[in-house]
């Protein structure tokens, strides 16, 4: 993802100024930033201190991280399925017997 060049404390400092009434066009050009920019940047920070702001990238950073861990381990989860699996077919019990009968508690004595 692209880097902003603008820093929380620019963006928020930026929509307070609107808020204190300066007029938004105004502020769109002493940032050289366009209209949409300036809407974008109230819809995400509006409202918020430069503490949240912070707070709302570190969490949307640990949201990429997690993302990502569960898509690697889905994969090895398909993988390991795969590796366990006959011809795409799930293995059976081994010898042709019962489920139970491949248990250890019926190689040593028999369950009641």
């Amino acid at each position: 993802m692209r880097k902003s060049r603008f820093t929380e404390e620019q963006i928020i400092r930026g929509l307070q100024q609107v808020e204190a009434g300066t007029a938004a066009k105004d502020v769109c050009g002493e940032h050289g930033i366009a209209g949409a920019t300036y809407y974008r940047w109230k819809a995400k920070f509006g409202g918020m201190d430069v503490s949240e702001a912070r707070r709302l990238r570190e969490l949307e950073a640990e949201n990429r991280r997690l993302k990502a861990e569960v898509a690697d381990l889905t994969l090895d989860k398909q993988i390991l399925k795969e590796a366990l699996s006959k011809n795409g077919e799930p293995r059976g019990p081994a010898r042709g017997g019962t489920p139970d009968q491949g248990c250890l508690c019926h190689q040593r004595t028999p369950c009641l």
